[in-house]
């Protein structure tokens, strides 16, 4: 009776741990976010074990579900499409819901996409703030006047049709020398670092056309 929280790969296959691999061919189910896309993970390491939908769009009806699997003395294993459950990703009900019934959860070590764009970043990242995707419409202008001033590195995601908008947007906020780093496609093949200020880096994706998945890293005011 246990969950176990495993991160994947956020591209390349092999940037997953040993102890992921075991945890999952171990497992009496997996709970995937798309299962077309785990399949091809699962496959590629031999992995055969029952897998099972669990998204956005149905984890609060299966939850109560899923605990009474648990309890029943099954062991599952959650993962997502790339990266770590539960970070912009479905995992918080489960989790907590196992917490609330007294059931084992681990949650182990693994790829996550913010942690490399940080690095690669270049910026003090001692201290930073995560804000995962920012609010598409409603709270968004609150949300970016609260951050203009923040002193932390600032990581969000961002979908490749809304990067520009995004980056021009920024500049109504943000001081005109504010340093960013935008990573593109981390770990794949035609991964992407481009740092500069705001209008530099749309300059930039406006020439080249933006495609993959996006990780924002702005710097503190005083960096």
């Amino acid at each position: 009776m246990k969950l176990y929280v495993v991160p994947t790969p956020i591209g390349n296959l092999q940037d997953i741990t040993f102890r992921a691999i075991e945890t999952l061919k171990k497992a009496d189910v997996i709970l995937a976010e798309d299962t077309r896309t785990s399949r091809v993970l699962l496959n590629h390491y031999q992995i055969d074990v029952p897998l099972w939908s669990y998204h956005q769009h149905n984890e609060h009806k299966v939850v109560e579900k899923l605990i009474e699997e648990m309890q029943s003395g099954k062991t599952f294993a959650l993962i997502s499409d790339a990266g770590t459950p539960a970070i912009s990703d479905p995992g918080f009900l489960l989790v907590r819901a196992c917490i609330k019934n007294k059931i084992a959860v681990e949650c182990l070590p693994g790829a996550t996409a913010f942690v490399p764009a940080l690095v690669n970043s270049g910026f003090p990242i001692n201290r930073f703030v995560f804000e995962g995707f920012l609010p598409p419409k409603k709270g968004r202008q609150t949300m970016l006047n609260k951050l203009k001033t923040e002193d932390r590195a600032i990581v969000f995601y961002e979908s490749p049709h809304r990067i520009i908008k995004t980056l021009a947007e920024l500049q109504n906020y943000f001081e005109p020398e504010r340093l960013i780093c935008v990573c593109r496609e981390l770990s794949k093949k035609f991964e992407e670092v481009v740092r500069g200020t705001l209008a530099e880096v749309q300059m930039h994706f406006e020439k080249n056309a933006p495609r993959g998945e996006f990780v924002v890293v702005i710097s503190g005011c005083d960096s």
